[in-house]
């Protein structure tokens, strides 16, 4: 696992030692950040359920503003904070160690939300539906899934989200853009 470009490129990032937490592999992340390349420098990331951090941490390497890494399993907390003292970037970060659900109710005014939560849990659902229920997106926010391909997702409210669906394999990754302005 590495940062594959920007202020970080190249850094190893420290791998998680069970199979609780499941990084994302290098070309699902690799193709997530060529999807939203141009709407990562000076973002405000929401990495919930961030295992080890890898995909808040490409963020910040790409010139995200800032990132808040949201866990509760102390290992992913540990993990995290440990692969941002390796690439560097702490300055611009928060680590949390919450319920992701909890947290996401608190959470405001972000330009990109990444969710990549455990497969088989209900996680992922409830998030989206958290999110399609109150505003904490800025304009032209964007949220990313992370998901099994045989998932289907709960429909975002037409009026205020397009979406986009890309599969790797077995993975699917969504994107909903919100479309209105605040």
């Amino acid at each position: 696992m590495r940062v594959i470009t920007g202020s970080a490129r190249g850094r190893r990032l420290r791998e998680p030692s069970n199979y609780d937490i499941r990084p994302t592999t290098d070309k699902v992340k690799e193709s997530i950040f060529n999807i939203i390349q141009f709407d990562v420098p000076g973002a405000r990331v929401l990495d919930l359920f961030a295992g080890t951090g890898q995909l808040g941490i490409e963020a910040l390497s790409r010139g995200a503003e800032s990132c808040v890494f949201v866990d509760r399993a102390p290992e992913a907390v540990r993990l995290v904070t440990e692969n941002l003292k390796a690439t560097g970037l702490e300055a611009r970060a928060k680590v949390v160690k919450s319920d992701s659900i909890a947290y996401l109710r608190s959470a405001r005014d972000m330009d990109i939300v990444l969710l990549d939560p455990p497969y088989a849990s209900d996680l992922l659902e409830k998030a989206l539906n958290l999110l399609f229920g109150f505003d904490i997106l800025r304009e032209n926010g964007i949220i990313i899934c992370e998901s099994d391909v045989s998932l289907t997702l709960p429909e975002p409210p037409a009026e205020l989200f397009s979406v986009r669906e890309y599969v790797y394999g077995r993975i699917k990754l969504t994107t909903m853009t919100r479309n209105l302005t605040k």
